[in-house]
């Protein structure tokens, strides 16, 4: 009989650790693909090593500039996950980071559908939070952010744009987030009461600055829950502050969806 006890002792031990080390080995940058109308396309997975099933996880989607278009096995490189979660070491959320390929925009439906894919599937995989949903972006990727929210208002808890617009800039040919006589004001209302935040460099030449500063207007005329922050003499980089703002994260994570979608 105590030989049974100690097996069966051994085995709720085993069982534990054996559980520990496929949390830890979830935990880090994870690389996952996704498959959007028979393309495959990787992407990355930032797991905090405070990581564990028996909990709902806050999940944020991260959208890169055009810099990092790309696959992977191929420039660009270093990988994405490293450079956002060294902004701070905070480790209280999931990341995802999807890559655009070359010549493509977020707001192109096939990148738009295998980032939304790579988020869903992270939900799923990792136990995220369907009310404590979260998108920011940069350049490129701040007019993602726009076109993701404005696009499916109501799935994000609260949206983080940098340096993005709603117009085409002179500089880069990002498509335009809404061609309305009022580009503006008809984004503000399809956002809603969505929160926001938003960054920007008041000397930014490749993105103006009055792109975020027309769209705070607008959110604001139209009673939305809007956050501007424009960094004096700064450039088109307005994502370094931005990320790095002790506000950031918990202004962030103290937004949820008051039901789950």
């Amino acid at each position: 009989m105590r030989r049974l006890r100690a097996l069966a002792l051994l085995l709720v031990v085993a069982c534990v650790a054996g559980f520990e080390c496929a949390a830890q080995s979830k935990t880090g940058i994870q690389f996952r693909t996704v498959k959007v109308n028979g393309v495959a396309y990787s992407y990355e997975v930032y797991v905090p090593p405070t990581w564990t099933p028996q909990k709902k996880w806050p999940v944020i989607l991260f959208l890169h500039g055009v810099g990092h278009n790309g696959t992977y096995g191929e420039p660009p490189e270093p990988l994405l996950a490293p450079r956002f979660t060294s902004y701070q070491k905070q480790s209280q959320a999931i990341v995802v980071f999807p890559r655009c390929r070359q010549n493509k925009w977020w707001s192109d439906t096939d990148m738009e559908a295998m980032a939304l894919g790579a988020l869903e599937q992270t939900v799923r995989e990792f136990h995220g939070d369907r009310v404590r949903l979260y998108v920011t972006g940069l350049s490129m990727g701040g007019y993602g952010t726009w076109a993701f929210a404005t696009r499916h208002p109501g799935k994000f808890a609260a949206i983080a744009p940098v340096c993005g617009g709603i117009r085409t800039p002179p500089t880069i040919p990002i498509p335009a987030v809404s061609t309305a006589s009022d580009p503006y004001a008809d984004v503000a209302r399809k956002i809603g009461k969505t929160p926001v935040w938003i960054f920007h460099g008041s000397a930014d030449e490749t993105i103006s600055v009055e792109e975020s500063r027309k769209m705070a207007q607008a959110l604001r005329a139209a009673g939305g829950d809007v956050r501007y922050t424009e960094y004096p003499r700064v450039g088109h980089n307005a994502w370094d502050p931005a990320y790095s703002d002790p506000d950031f994260f918990p202004w962030l994570f103290s937004h949820r969806l008051k039901k789950e979608r």
